[in-house]
């Protein structure tokens, strides 16, 4: 995972929930870890593509969206 656990709580802290489950916990660590490498290996494409080695926060704009 690339996100720790204790990220994916203060996250849900911060959005205002008191109490979550570990399975809900888990299923929104793999699906965030699962979102942010699609747009990193979007991102890598990108720069590839501008004849670039270095990717870019551009790079990562485009891929988000």
């Amino acid at each position: 995972m690339y996100i720790s656990e204790s990220a994916i709580k203060r996250m849900l802290r911060e959005a205002g929930a008191r109490r979550v489950s570990s399975e809900a916990r888990m299923e929104f660590q793999r699906h965030i870890n699962r979102t942010a490498f699609a747009i990193a290996k979007k991102a890598v494409v990108l720069s590839k593509h501008a004849k670039r080695k270095t990717v870019e926060a551009s790079d990562i704009k485009l891929a988000a969206y």
